[in-house]
């Protein structure tokens, strides 16, 4: 009786001891998974997703032995909608996932279809040949293939008549009508004026046509010139014309610094066909990534020209890696073919680097899943709610803020009618205002005349408008003259 009361002991003993030994065991794993949780954002108790990624800036990067960026932002977001928690990776071999020689996938999508990782988290494109292995999310960034440059490496040819870019040439055509328009007037308004030409027949008016396209043309290049208005109707022209110039040429010297400024950056490679055609600059993209087999797939004569290129020198011109791709074309004439998306986060964190305005083969960056995978429809829809609420553009303009203060290349144009209508306008009402100052001044004449001569005011200023327009230049009558005429 005493040996199986003790052998019920023992027993109960070893079963207290192994039960508070899975307990410890228990606690120590919670402990784990809570410094997981408090490292990642995570609960404890939710379901532990193993994330494959790849340090690119800004999407993964190392900062105090932390990884953050764009896409560790949004991997935190969305385990918070989804209530899962995660364990990061990078990926082993540093690639994207493309097939290698021997049949097998490299990369991000390797890991994932070697189940060892159970979602990429990355600028991964979403390609047709990944996606029959692996399963994509709806796009959280579009994107598409640039052209990334520096913006020495090659000089804009300036045209032979650049001088005339500031304006456009329905601008210039109506400076030049303004201009003939009011030397036009300043002859009519000299010559109607009885204060500039007093007697038509024994004097001599310097304000013939000529004479008035030089003064024009003198105010034009802030230039005095003679003759001098002496009349207030020529004068109100006149101030009207130099207020007129002086607002032109300030228009014109804004544009043409501003293009001067601008031209800087408007590279002669605007398009992939440029590239080709050009031989100074080498270009290339990244080995094994989806940009190189775009190339490769592609029909179009351009995009096959472009790939033989880099495959003839796969060893010279294709990089391993974003931040080699950056750093070689600013150490040199090299044009790195890339994502647009990426190529301006380079721009606007390096100022003399510049994305060429072409952007082909739009395309987005998806997240990776196994195939049949619970997690990708939800995901998706994930993605999408962070869209839809603007998560996603605060996330983009977080991580690609630029630090370079300069105009776009694509802010100058050159300055149209429209900009001068109030200048032209005020010009108009100048010259009005100098032809009816020109008439005022002419009826006063006739008014006072017509009392002298006893005729109808009408008539006299009649004859005057006659005698004055009628009568030529340096038609001064000497007595010599006068008796000619008489025999």
């Amino acid at each position: 009786m005493d040996k199986g009361l003790q052998l019920v002991l023992c027993v109960l003993t070893a079963m207290l001891l192994l039960g508070e030994s899975s307990q410890t065991g228990a606690t120590r794993n919670a402990d784990a998974v809570r410094k997981v949780a408090d490292l990642r954002g995570s609960g404890e108790g939710l379901p532990t997703l193993t994330v494959t990624t790849i340090l690119e800036d800004p999407y993964v990067m190392v900062r105090s032995a932390e990884l953050e960026g764009y896409c560790m932002d949004l991997l935190k977001a969305l385990a918070a909608m989804l209530h899962f928690s995660y364990k990061v990776k990078v990926v082993g071999d540093g690639q994207y996932g493309a097939v290698s020689a021997s049949g097998n996938w490299t990369g991000m999508v390797g890991e994932i279809l070697r189940q060892e990782a159970d979602i990429a988290v990355a600028p991964l494109t979403v390609t047709s040949a990944r996606e029959e292995v692996v399963s994509f999310t709806t796009p959280f960034l579009q994107t598409g293939i640039g052209i990334l440059l520096r913006k020495d490496t090659v000089s804009q040819e300036m045209s032979f008549f650049h001088f005339l870019a500031p304006f456009s040439k329905e601008t210039w055509t109506g400076l030049l009508f303004a201009y003939l328009l009011t030397c036009f007037c300043l002859f009519l308004v000299a010559r109607l004026s009885p204060c500039e030409w007093n007697e038509p027949k024994n004097e001599e008016n310097h304000f013939t046509f000529l004479n008035s396209l030089w003064f024009g043309a003198g105010a034009l290049a802030l230039q005095g010139v003679t003759p001098r208005p002496k009349a207030l109707s020529v004068r109100v022209i006149a101030a009207v014309w130099w207020l007129f110039t002086i607002a032109l040429l300030a228009a014109y010297i804004a544009n043409f610094t501003a293009l001067l400024s601008s031209s800087s950056e408007q590279l002669p490679i605007q398009t992939f066909e440029d590239l080709v055609k050009q031989r100074k600059l080498e270009f290339g993209t990244l080995e094994g990534s989806s940009t190189f087999y775009f190339f490769k797939n592609s029909k179009n004569p351009i995009h096959q020209m472009i790939y033989e290129y880099m495959d003839k020198r796969r060893d010279h011109v294709l990089v391993k890696t974003y931040q080699e791709a950056v750093q070689r074309v600013m150490d040199s004439d090299y044009a790195f073919i890339g994502e647009s998306i990426s190529q301006d986060l380079a721009a606007a964190r390096h100022c003399n680097l510049i994305r060429a305005p072409e952007v082909i083969g739009a395309r987005g960056f998806g997240i990776a899943t196994t195939q049949a995978s619970p997690w990708t429809k939800k995901l998706s829809i994930a993605v999408l709610k962070l869209r839809e609420s603007g998560d996603l553009d605060y996330l983009r303009n977080k991580w690609w803020e630029s630090s370079c203060l300069h105009r776009s290349r694509d802010s100058w144009s050159p300055l149209q009618p429209q900009a001068l209508g109030g200048l032209f306008l005020t010009l108009a009402i100048g010259l009005v205002l100098g032809v009816i100052a020109a008439l005022v001044e002419l009826s006063n004449r006739s008014r006072h005349a017509a009392g002298h001569v006893k005729k109808s005011c009408c008539s006299v200023f009649t004859e005057e408008i006659c005698t004055r327009l009628r009568v030529k230049e340096n038609a001064r009558h000497s007595p010599e003259a006068a008796g000619k005429a008489n025999a």
